[in-house]
């Protein structure tokens, strides 16, 4: 409550007590405080009889300082009903005018019409606010979240920035975790080119400790380093002594760390053995750069069927975190295991949602490669899909994922064949695109007409935007060549990466040309220190294997950061199997990277 403010209330106080006891000159003004005990509601109902006492600025003054009283009770509706009986004016005080700006957004925002509250703060008065003033930190705050809202984090970075010097140090406030959380919605390339169009001290500080931070995401130890000699360096930026909240909790994290992980996992198999290996892998990386690594134990779990005795066995020598195990049959009794001991990186999905707070699952899901998929084509704009995948039952469950998913987003199906191993691929593509219904047509025809008289052209179906392929590379280095033998190769084609073996085979991939698909950062580039050491120091090995490679440097990655992604500390982190994030039932998930095959190469597409 401002000056002005308290001087009316004591003022209209003043006036009542004198019209009860008579109307004298001499009245003493007398100070009549609202008890202890008056609910909330009774003192904006005093507020408001007050202002309909007096009239004008005063008046106005009062009724928003009841509005702002709702707003802070969460009595939006109540607040809506009075802002509303209310206008505004050009002879009312500025700073009136701007609050009333500020509590019309409040309400808007808080009934998840961000549209509207952004018109009520880019209100030509509100264009020119001072970010020194409160008034003018409260607008600005607002009128950033309001854009992080809107998905446009560049435009709330620069609003944020406008202010956080101006706040002050013991105000409690959100503005640097928002302003957080804008820098890490926008890409890297981007922020480099915003840093060398700015000249102000305090964009350019925030956007390089985002990059230091982003620079050594897979280790906490090095980003810690690289924040304390930030600190060094931007001294009389306002996050050298007010750093967000996220940053603050790296430190909780790293001493927190677990110092005693067990790796449960089939080594005796390829696929635990490629987890096995990245993990390893990221493990020696860290070695050598902080020697600040947990003690690793080894369980095998190959012949494992119950998982309850190999896991009680790790629990008891003494680990602090347990990553595995693979199977999904063993998830799955994890899940039912009850209340976990300790913290579990399960490297596969259980069936049903678990409630085990401790319980983390993390995998390669064909349910992400998917998604990504539907965001692609959706973004080049299709909305009508044929899809093109194998018969056997898994693949099945896929496509109804798929399908499903589509037709959710706002897109339909209006084709689909399956195929099998020994499938003729030229009868398969001329059901996809209903050429054999095209040549049963024509048939009909010559056997009315005299065949010399007739010359038949296949016609395919129009109503195809794209084709969704599932394939290995075998079967799609044979369907790709089929859909342009009969007249549909400028139809584009989407697939996962099980259509990628992993390795440049430019000669046999060129079959492949035009396919669009997602994959791992791992696989598809560009080649890091630790991706060329792997290469080099172990056995080269397949797409599959590969990707669970970077399944296993992953979950290495992830083994300290558990509790950030479950506190929301950090919600991404760029991973070597995709972005990794996780869901509400600590579920991990990933987004993928797009390339397209050009000249037998798969060549990322930037988007």
């Amino acid at each position: 409550m401002n000056y002005k403010t308290v001087c009316a209330r004591k003022l209209v106080q003043a006036i009542s007590f004198s019209f009860f006891v008579g109307c004298s000159v001499n009245t003493p003004v007398i100070d009549v405080t609202t008890s202890e005990t008056e609910s909330k509601t009774d003192s904006i109902n005093e507020l408001l009889s007050q202002a309909a006492l007096f009239s004008g600025n005063q008046a106005f003054v009062l009724k928003l300082e009841a509005i702002s009283e709702l707003i802070e009770n969460d009595l939006f509706e109540r607040a809506k009903e009075e802002i509303g009986k209310i206008n505004s004016s050009d002879s009312f005080e500025l700073e009136a005018q701007l609050n009333f700006l500020l509590l019309n957004a409040q309400i808007a925002k808080a009934e998840n019409q961000s549209q509207i509250a952004l018109r009520w703060l880019e209100n030509s008065i509100a264009k020119g606010v001072n970010p020194v003033s409160e008034i003018g930190r409260k607008i600005l705050l607002l009128k950033g979240q309001t854009y992080l809202t809107l998905n446009q984090p560049e435009l709330a970075l620069f609003v944020f920035t406008e202010i956080t010097e101006s706040w002050p140090t013991e105000s409690e406030t959100s503005l640097f975790e928002d302003l957080w959380q804008s820098l890490q919605e926008i890409e890297e390339s981007r922020l480099s080119l915003i840093a060398e169009d700015s000249t102000s001290y305090e964009l350019r500080g925030w956007i390089e400790l985002t990059r230091i931070f982003r620079s050594e995401e897979t280790s906490i130890k090095k980003q810690l380093d690289n924040i304390d000699q930030w600190r060094r360096t931007w001294v009389r930026h306002s996050a050298a002594i007010r750093l967000p909240q996220p940053l603050r909790d790296l430190q909780d994290s790293w001493n927190g760390r677990p110092l005693d992980v067990a790796l449960i996992l089939p080594i005796l198999q390829p696929a635990g053995n490629a987890i096995y290996e990245g993990f390893l892998s990221a493990y020696y990386q860290e070695l050598l750069a902080s020697q600040e690594v947990p003690r690793v134990s080894i369980y095998d779990s190959s012949e494992v069927i119950d998982i309850s005795e190999i896991y009680n066995k790790a629990v008891a020598n003494g680990a602090e975190l347990i990553i595995g195990p693979l199977k999904k049959s063993l998830v799955n009794q994890l899940q039912d295991y009850g209340e976990l001991p300790i913290n579990t990186l399960a490297l596969n999905y259980a069936d049903n949602p678990s409630s085990d707070n401790k319980l983390y699952q993390f995998g390669l899901a064909p349910e992400d490669e998917i998604r990504e998929v539907i965001n692609i084509a959706w973004e080049d704009g299709h909305r009508t899909a044929a899809i093109l995948m194998p018969e056997d039952g898994d693949y099945q469950e896929l496509q109804r994922f798929f399908e499903n998913s589509w037709v959710q987003r706002g897109g339909k199906v209006v084709s689909r064949v399956n195929f099998h191993e020994s499938s003729n691929y030229a009868e398969i593509v001329k059901m996809l695109m209903a050429i054999d219904s095209s040549e049963v047509r024509a048939e009909k025809l010559l056997n009315l007409l005299p065949r010399r008289n007739m010359e038949f052209t296949p016609r395919i179906r129009k109503d195809v935007d794209f084709i969704f392929l599932v394939a290995n590379p075998n079967e799609g280095r044979q369907i790709k060549p089929t859909l342009a033998f009969y007249f549909a190769e400028d139809i584009p084609v989407y697939s996962i990466p099980s259509i990628y073996e992993g390795s440049e085979n430019p000669t046999e991939n060129r079959d492949l040309n035009g396919i669009i698909f997602a994959d791992a950062p791992w696989v598809l580039g560009p080649t890091t220190e630790l991706n060329r050491s792997t290469n080099e120091d172990l056995r080269q090995v397949t797409g599959p294997l590969r990707r669970l490679r970077a399944m296993g440097i992953d979950s290495f990655r992830l083994y300290p950061r558990l509790q950030q992604f479950s506190s929301g500390s950090i919600k991404i982190m760029e991973g070597a199997t995709g972005q990794l994030f996780i869901d509400e039932s600590q579920k991990f998930q990933r987004k993928l990277k797009a390339a397209r095959f050009v000249e037998g190469i798969a060549t990322r597409i930037e988007r």
